[in-house]
């Protein structure tokens, strides 16, 4: 099994340091960032398990960030904040956070929770089949990749993942926007919608489709999608 990635965000220097040492001797691949904005160009190319976000940013809002991330990037969001009140942790939580540690904090608690988010992940992935193939495609739900017909290897999220496995599970039938609310556990409203299409708009694009007339993944106005192939599982 690969090293799990974890990236971290954080503005000092030292929790940066310290986070990445305990992570990296716990047998996590670490990649540290100081502000915001080269952490989103980096997150065009990387796809990481965990992300640890501290919220106070020189350059963005640290729980816009997080509400962005819990939207479009799938992977565990863990809010590391000198913020102590209550509220903060309750917004940080329904913006999208999967966990909440005020500073300052023992390194080894980071691991444990790191690897407690990492547990739940792979468990409810080991419960299903792991390889689709469609349409001259095949999809590694275990290394998070899809393979072309030429060999091309294109990583996708966990949240994209989420989204693909429910189309591969379902061909050819119509699939609402309900029921993706349903399968998915999300909370119904306009930050749903615009995460599924943040999401289904990636995965076109990362199986080539013309987003004017998508062969694959098909937009049924006003009642949802239909995955248009044949889908074999191993």
């Amino acid at each position: 099994m690969s090293q799990a990635h974890v990236a971290i965000l954080d503005d000092e220097p030292e929790i940066r340091r310290m986070l990445s040492d305990a992570l990296t001797e716990a047998g996590f691949r670490c990649t540290t960032y100081a502000r915001a904005t080269e952490f989103e160009a980096a997150l065009k190319r990387i796809t990481p398990d965990v992300c640890l976000v501290d919220l106070g940013l020189p350059d963005r809002d640290g729980l816009v960030l997080v509400h962005r991330l819990a939207l479009e990037s799938g992977a565990a969001i863990i809010i590391i904040s000198g913020r102590s009140q209550v509220q903060d942790r309750v917004v940080g939580l329904e913006l999208g956070a999967d966990d909440y540690i005020i500073k300052p904090f023992d390194p080894a608690e980071i691991v444990a929770r790191v690897r407690a988010r990492l547990r739940k992940s792979r468990a409810a992935s080991d419960r299903t089949a792991q390889i689709a193939r469609f349409a001259g495609w095949t999809a590694l739900f275990d290394s998070y990749t899809l393979v072309s017909g030429t060999g091309e290897q294109i990583p996708f999220s966990n949240a994209e993942g989420q989204v693909l496995r429910m189309f591969l599970e379902s061909p050819r039938r119509l699939i609402s926007r309900a029921q993706m609310q349903e399968a998915l556990g999300g909370v119904a409203g306009d930050s749903f919608d615009r995460a599924m299409d943040v999401r289904i708009s990636r995965l076109r694009t990362k199986l080539g489709e013309d987003p004017k007339n998508p062969g694959l993944i098909k937009t049924i106005y006003g009642a949802g999608y239909i995955f248009l192939s044949d889908v074999a599982w191993d």
